[in-house]
């Protein structure tokens, strides 16, 4: 496994989504990353009941924002070499390919999750 350096390009877990960034820091097991890229939405919902709306407050998870940085465990952060897309259109990738899971689902968590996603469109002016 490749060491992780700070200015390394990366790909790194935050929550459910997945993201492309640059590493800035490392320190207590994790890895400050700037993000640069979507390469999967976050799930809407509580992280610690995935897929069930019976829960005390149902979260709208937005996508970290272009340069915003986060703390991922470093077990969840990898070295990234290749083309790194547009913000942007990563952005609007991701969401679709997020879209697309939640509506072939026919649930609670998924009708739940459209009505977030709908608002989270609109916000992000897609």
């Amino acid at each position: 496994m490749e060491q992780i350096e700070p200015g390394m390009k990366v790909t790194a877990l935050y929550k459910t989504g997945k993201y492309i960034g640059e590493a800035e820091q490392i320190k207590n097991g994790k890895v400050l990353v700037s993000v640069l890229s979507v390469l999967k939405h976050p799930r809407q919902g509580d992280l610690h009941n995935p897929n069930q709306s019976d829960v005390p407050f149902f979260h709208q998870r937005k996508a970290l924002a272009l340069h915003e940085k986060t703390w991922a465990p470093i077990h969840t952060v990898k070295p990234f070499d290749g083309e790194i897309p547009d913000y942007s259109s990563s952005l609007k990738v991701a969401f679709e390919e997020h879209l697309l899971e939640v509506v072939e689902t026919d649930n609670q968590w998924a009708q739940k999750s459209l009505e977030e996603l709908k608002k989270l469109k609109k916000e992000y002016k897609l």
